[in-house]
């Protein structure tokens, strides 16, 4: 027998080895004298010092007094299940964790715009204002499925602080000056018609720009860009996302699998969600909780719903997606307001924020509001949130909708 501090025996197992050493009714022999000793030098391993008592007893009795520490507990499941760092759900293949990353200019004005076609695949949409108070949006997506994703639109330097922690191939039209010099020193695709085309969907050339998953494949296949190291957010699994969920409400109840949960008694704490970019009513998001697929459907101050275009999974490239796909509500799983410092940038047409530092945050999810802060260090570092109390907070899983609202404009709920 030998015995490895590296794999310790449990108590079970070390009786038995010394029961199969020993018949308790025999006298014992010479050889079954020397594992006396054999079992001494374990009790010397385990116990310190006990060896010297140890050696003056029969087998008998150092089978009746043997004590064991204790070993440490071992998990009984082994959870195997790989989770995507973009939106924190779990991957059917694991292969797919580390596929290429698109973060995709999205308009949203009204010339155009809307509705914009596969949205609602992206995992994380960053929305804050492009200029003259309009809304622009840059969507994380990867492993895409909708046949048609745009439209696609140019660059603002605050989005590519934002696009960067990804390690995304950043899509756009041009941009500002400043973010055209600053994103060359990024993967980036810029208004190239080998993997975009112009539709005739849309009231001006600008809105008509699209792609399409296969495409997007193409490029990476072709400038060997195949994979993304994704720096995403902190997420809770699944199934703490469940838990967290019934035990905001019912803290004091035993809960053990997510199979238990009773969702449908309980009451959201909010409900309504609106934010102001101090731009009108066309602009101005408002989010309402469903509680059905603990989700926030998105719609806007004016009225009307956000739909957006959501295509077969077929290709469609070069195809006008109004010919061909049906329209949905954007229903994003996670609602986030970052408050920034906003103003008119020195071109006296684009507008500047602040992206790096950190300031007040609200983070909706699982029908409840937490007030707290954003912060973030660098260009290349991802975006932390946080409670009042400096916890960092776990975003549940799925697509998670951050609006930039200026310190000028309103958070309500």
């Amino acid at each position: 027998m030998k015995f490895k501090k590296s794999t310790p025996q449990t108590e079970a197992e070390i009786s038995e080895d010394i029961q199969k050493a020993f018949s308790i009714n025999e006298e014992p022999t010479k050889s079954k004298k020397n594992l006396v000793f054999l079992i001494i030098g374990i009790v010397a391993f385990l116990g310190g010092g006990a060896c010297l008592a140890v050696a003056l007893l029969s087998p008998e009795k150092m089978l009746s007094d043997l004590t064991f520490p204790t070993l440490p507990s071992q998990p009984t499941t082994v959870d195997d299940k790989v989770y995507s760092d973009l939106t924190g759900e779990a991957l059917s293949d694991a292969s797919l964790k580390n596929s290429p990353v698109y973060c995709i200019q999205t308009p949203n004005g009204l010339d155009g715009a809307r509705p914009q076609t596969g949205l609602t695949d992206a995992g994380v949409v960053f929305e804050a204002i492009a200029e003259s108070g309009i809304t622009r949006f840059a969507a994380i997506y990867q492993n895409p499925k909708n046949a048609i994703i745009g439209p696609i639109r140019s660059l603002r330097i605050y989005y590519l602080d934002w696009d960067v922690p990804f390690d995304c191939t950043i899509v756009h039209a041009g941009g500002s000056q400043e973010a055209v010099d600053a994103v060359r020193d990024y993967k980036h695709l810029s208004e190239d018609y080998a993997y975009m085309y112009r539709g005739e969907y849309g009231y001006h050339l600008w809105n008509n720009l699209f792609t399409t998953p296969g495409a997007l494949a193409e490029y990476s296949s072709d400038y060997d860009r195949q994979s993304s190291n994704v720096s995403g957010f902190t997420r809770m699994t699944p199934e703490e996302a469940s838990k967290d969920r019934y035990t905001s409400q019912a803290e004091e109840l035993d809960i053990t699998a997510a199979a238990d949960y009773d969702t449908s008694s309980l009451n959201p704490e909010v409900t309504t969600i609106e934010f102001s970019f101090n731009s009108g009513d066309n602009f101005s998001p408002v989010f309402n909780y469903n509680s059905s697929t603990n989700t926030y459907d998105r719609s806007y101050a004016y009225g009307g719903i956000h739909e957006v275009y959501q295509c077969p999974d077929e290709n469609l490239y070069g195809k006008d997606p109004q010919d061909y796909c049906s329209t949905t509500q954007v229903s994003p799983s996670v609602v986030i307001a970052m408050i920034v410092d906003e103003w008119l940038s020195s071109d006296g047409v684009h507008e500047a924020m602040t992206t790096i530092g950190s300031n007040t945050a609200y983070i909706f999810q699982n029908g409840k509001a937490i007030k707290g802060a954003w912060k973030k260090d660098s260009r290349e570092s991802q975006i932390k949130f946080y409670d009042a109390s400096g916890n960092e907070v776990a975003l549940v899983p799925g697509q998670t909708w951050i609006s930039a609202v200026p310190d000028y404009g309103s958070v309500d709920y």
